[in-house]
Formats: C-alpha cells, sequence, structure tokens
C-alpha cells in the first residue's frame, strides 16, 4: 500500500481531467475494449485501498467508476498504441493512483472540498552542549593553591550556560578531580589544597542541560610552589616626614606593602619592640596599621617597620612627636624702675611642652584696678623694657610661653611692684596776661524795615554784642516804649526782639534798638508801615 491516501494527492488528477477532453473527438472504437481492462482494475482497486485511510471521501470514488469506464472508453480508445502500452507498465508497477484520483477528485470537486488531516506537534530540540570555554589561564599560584581564569564559551545555544567545572589531575596520574562541588557562574576560580612541589593539569568545562562541552586545558603544567615576590614597603608621602600630634588625640597610621608569600611584619620603637599596653599592630597580607587609642608624650619616638620574606627585607622609619602646652617661665624679676619705665627678665621654662618656644606674652596690671593687659606679644627675647606707664601707679607684670599648641595655662609673676615715683617733677603753670575784654555795644544785625497788616501781630528783630552785656531799650518815634502791654521786649543772647500785638494804623512808626554799657552806646532804627485791608463794595453786599 503507498505511504499516502490516493486521494489527497490532487495535482496528478488535475492534470488527468484537462488531458482527457482534448483526445476525445478522435474516435477509435477497437483499440477501446482491449486498454478498457486493465484501466478498470486499478479504479476499482484505488478506492479499496484508500477507504481506511479517509471513510467520508471513499464513498464518493466507490459509485463514480461504474460510469467512469463507459465515458472514458472513447477517450482512452482514441489515444494511440504507444500511449496503452506505457499505461500498461504503470499499472503493473503500483502507479494505477493517478488514474483513479482524477473520477474521485472530480466528484469532489462538484460536491465539496476534502480536509486535510491535523498535523503532529512539532518535537522539542535536542538540547546541545555549549563549546569549550576559551583562553585558560594562570592568574597566581601559592605553596598550596592555583588561581586560574577563563572566558566563556564561543557558542553557548539556546540552552544557555548553567555553569563550569574546574578538574585538575597531578602529572603521571589519568585520574581528575572536580575541584568544585557546584558549579561556578564565575570565569575566575581558586584551586586549594594542593601540594607544593606538584605539577598540576588543570581543565575547564562548560555545562548546561545538553551535558558537559569539550574541556579547555591549560597549555602545560603548572608547578605548585611559592613565587617569591620582594616586599617593598610604599610609604605614604604625608609619613615621610615628622608626624606631630598633640596629647590626647587618636594616633591611626596606615602603612601599605608589597611582598610574596605573605610577608612577616615587625615593629621597633627607638630599638625596642613596642609596649602593647601603649601601641597596637594590626597586619595584612597588604599593609600594617599602628594605632595608639590616646597619644601621651612618651609615644614619641622613631618608630621603624621591617617586611621580610625568606632572606629579603625592606624598612622604614616613622619619626612620631607628641606635643602639649609648654610650662610657664621659671621665674621673671623687676631689674630697674626710672621715669615711666620698667626693665624686665625672665628664664625659659622648664617644659617646653616637646616643641621649640615661639615667643612670650608679658602683661601688666594696675594694683588699684588689678585688670591685665597685654604689653607684648610674641615676644622672642627674655627681657623687655615697659614704657609709657603712669605716675604715682604701682605696677605687677606676668609672663606666658608659647609654643605651636598655644599658649601656656600658667604664668610667672614678678615677687615686687613697680612704683612710679612722682619725686624731682614740679610743675609750673604758665602766667598769662589777663585780656580785657571790655567792648561797647555793636549791633550785628541791625533792624530792616517791616509792612505789617492790621489785625497781625508783627515783629522786629535785631542782634548785638558788647561787654559786659549792655541793657536794651526799645523806642517808638523816639518814645520809650517801657512796659507797654502791647509790646513784648525779650533779649536772649544777644538777640534782641520786639513784638507788637495786633497792630493798628496808629502803630506804624520809625522804632529804634537802643543798648547801652559802661563803655558806650549804639543804636538801630525801623521803618513799621501798617495797612488797612480794603474790602471791595461788592463783597461788602455779599457779607450782608
Amino acid at each position: 500500500m503507498p505511504s499516502k491516501p490516493a486521494p489527497i494527492k490532487k495535482s496528478p488528477a488535475k492534470k488527468a481531467a484537462v488531458k482527457a477532453p482534448e483526445p476525445a473527438p478522435a474516435p477509435e472504437p477497437e483499440p477501446a475494449p482491449v486498454e478498457a481492462p486493465p484501466a478498470e482494475a486499478p479504479v476499482e482497486a484505488a478506492p479499496a485501498e484508500a477507504a481506511p485511510a479517509e471513510a467520508v471521501p471513499a464513498e464518493v470514488p466507490a459509485e463514480v467508476p461504474a460510469e467512469a469506464p463507459a465515458d472514458a472508453a472513447p477517450a482512452e480508445a482514441s489515444e494511440e498504441a504507444p500511449a496503452a502500452e506505457a499505461a500498461a507498465p504503470a499499472a503493473e508497477d503500483g502507479a494505477a493512483a493517478p488514474a483513479a484520483d482524477s473520477p474521485a477528485d472530480a466528484a469532489p470537486a462538484e460536491a465539496a472540498p476534502v480536509e486535510e488531516p491535523p498535523k503532529a506537534p512539532t518535537p522539542p530540540p535536542t538540547p546541545v552542549p555549549t563549546s569549550a570555554p576559551l583562553s585558560v589561564l594562570v592568574e597566581d599560584v601559592t605553596g598550596t593553591s592555583l588561581t586560574i581564569t577563563w572566558t566563556p564559551p564561543e557558542t553557548i545555544g539556546d540552552f544557555g550556560l548553567d555553569g563550569y567545572t574546574i578538574e585538575y589531575c597531578k602529572k603521571g596520574s589519568t585520574d581528575w578531580v572536580v575541584a568544585n562541588e557546584e558549579l561556578t557562574p564565575a570565569n575566575r576560580y581558586c584551586i586549594k589544597g594542593l601540594t607544593t612541589g606538584d605539577l598540576i593539569d588543570v581543565r575547564v568545562v562548560a555545562v548546561n542541560p545538553g551535558g558537559r562541552s569539550e574541556p579547555a586545558t591549560l597549555s602545560e603544567p603548572v608547578p605548585i610552589h611559592e613565587i617569591v615576590d620582594r616586599p617593598k614597603i610604599r610609604m605614604p608621602r604625608h609619613l615621610r616626614a615628622r608626624i606631630v600630634k598633640q596629647v590626647g588625640n587618636q594616633l591611626n597610621l596606615v602603612i601599605p606593602f608589597n611582598g610574596k608569600p605573605n610577608p612577616v611584619v615587625s615593629w621597633l620603637k627607638d630599638g625596642e619592640p613596642l609596649d602593647p599596653k601603649r601601641a597596637n599592630v594590626r597586619n595584612s597580607t597588604r599593609d600594617s596599621i599602628l594605632f595608639i587609642r590616646t597619644a601621651k608624650r612618651e609615644d614619641s619616638g622613631i618608630y621603624q617597620i621591617t617586611v621580610k620574606v625568606d632572606s629579603f627585607e625592606d624598612k622604614a622609619t616613622i619619626t612620631l612627636q607628641i606635643v602639649e602646652l609648654p610650662g610657664p617661665p621659671a621665674s621673671i624679676t623687676l631689674v630697674d624702675t626710672w621715669g615711666f619705665n620698667v626693665a624686665l627678665e625672665w628664664t625659659p621654662p622648664k617644659d617646653n611642652g616637646n616643641t621649640e618656644i615661639t615667643g612670650y606674652t608679658i602683661q601688666k596690671a594696675d594694683q588699684k584696678t588689678g585688670d591685665w593687659f597685654t604689653v607684648l606679644e610674641n615676644y622672642h627675647r627674655l627681657n623687655a623694657t615697659v614704657s609709657d606707664l603712669i605716675m604715682g601707679n604701682s605696677y605687677i607684670f606676668r609672663a606666658f610661653t608659647e609654643n605651636k599648641v598655644g599658649k601656656s595655662e600658667e604664668c610667672a609673676v614678678t615677687k615686687e611692684a613697680a612704683t612710679i615715683q612722682k619725686t624731682g617733677i614740679v610743675y609750673k603753670p604758665p602766667e598769662y596776661k589777663e585780656h580785657d575784654f571790655s567792648e561797647a555795644p555793636k549791633f550785628t544785625t541791625a533792624l530792616s524795615d517791616r509792612a505789617a497788616t492790621v489785625g497781625y501781630t508783627t515783629k522786629l528783630l535785631c542782634s548785638v554784642r558788647g561787654c559786659p552785656k549792655p541793657k536794651v531799650e526799645w523806642l517808638k518815634n523816639q518814645m520809650v516804649i517801657g512796659e507797654d502791654a502791647k509790646y513784648r521786649q525779650i533779649s536772649n543772647q544777644g538777640v534782641c526782639s520786639l513784638e507788637i500785638r495786633k497792630p493798628c494804623t496808629f502803630d506804624g512808626g520809625v522804632y529804634t534798638c537802643r543798648a547801652k554799657n559802661a563803655q558806650g552806646e549804639a543804636t538801630v532804627s525801623c521803618k513799621l508801615e501798617v495797612k488797612q485791608v480794603i474790602i471791595p463794595e461788592a463783597d461788602k453786599e455779599k457779607g450782608k
């Protein structure tokens, strides 16, 4: 039986349906009965074989073949003998299915299309391992470990990469030992627990759902031994100079170094081992830390660090200076006193605070008030002269010491007070000729003519000087005004004024101010005109 049912093959049937009508006009009845029996046999056989594959389409071809041979006989009879001979061998080889397709396809074309069977689901692809990792290299070797690196495989595929397995084998052995119990996703691994002196072959295998990849192996075995790197102290720049810290400060010095295998670090202070009660040392494979929690004066000195690998070593020194405030001067003495000056001397302090003295501060205080004032600051000598003191006062003096930290908390004070004497100085006031300030009256500001309005108060002003103080009088038309209530006379600091209250037309005239004293007399006059306000007749009528 064919692998697929004959009715499904539609293309040969369509070609047969097209070619069948072409030779129909040529009548040849004699060869038709000879050729017809072989053609009927495959027609009947084809539906029988196709029936199990497709139940519904098989019924249609079963009815059609009864009439098909009668109609097809003239067509087949019209064909030439070579065509009939070619069809006979084809029927013998099992190729009669295309002949049977023509009537089978013709019927469904008129009735309904044949549905194709559903396709089977595509099976999932088979997992495939990745390609081998690349570039396996040695990164570091110690006496008991080997560190290698590699790059990911060039081809990973759709199934990804779960991780890597690292295996090693000793030279001369065929047993490969798995170094990592679990897959590692990194591209670097350190194989530990090796024996010094062994030759080790290492390979890396990539693992995914498809299995293990081809291994990537080191180009040559690696000897396990310690690689000696000469020790070298990399002293920071700020630690190369003298380190100055104040008492009570915390000290934390980090000294980095290089060396392989791990160097042995040791510290000395002034050639002696460190006191663990005063300084702590913390060492690592890359640096050493000197830690002092609370610095004291006795921590000052030269610290030496030694880094040693086998027979190689490197040394470096650190100078540490712990400073504090200085002590006061040992003493201060009053040397001499003359005029308004005092000479002082003092001695350096016994304790300079572990650093050089930068100067002295000198202060004075009057015994009457007890207030201290600075007279000298940042003074470098051990003697000084204090001047501009006040006569008759007594002074005491004190001195402070200064260094880089600051000014000493205590001071040295003079035991005796310096008194500025008054003896030998007599004050003679200068003799001055008494000046005669007598002066006859003189008007510095004269009266000026004025015009006033009836009913509006007006004032006349002038100023006069003289010694002794002159007496001032006011006159109207050469008549003394006197104590008239209508007039108000005022004279203050040489300014003279005459106030005329609500003057009328009769108050106009010539007013004179006269000043007299023992030295003489002076007068000044002015003319006052009092005007009447004239109201027009039209305004008078409106007022009524």
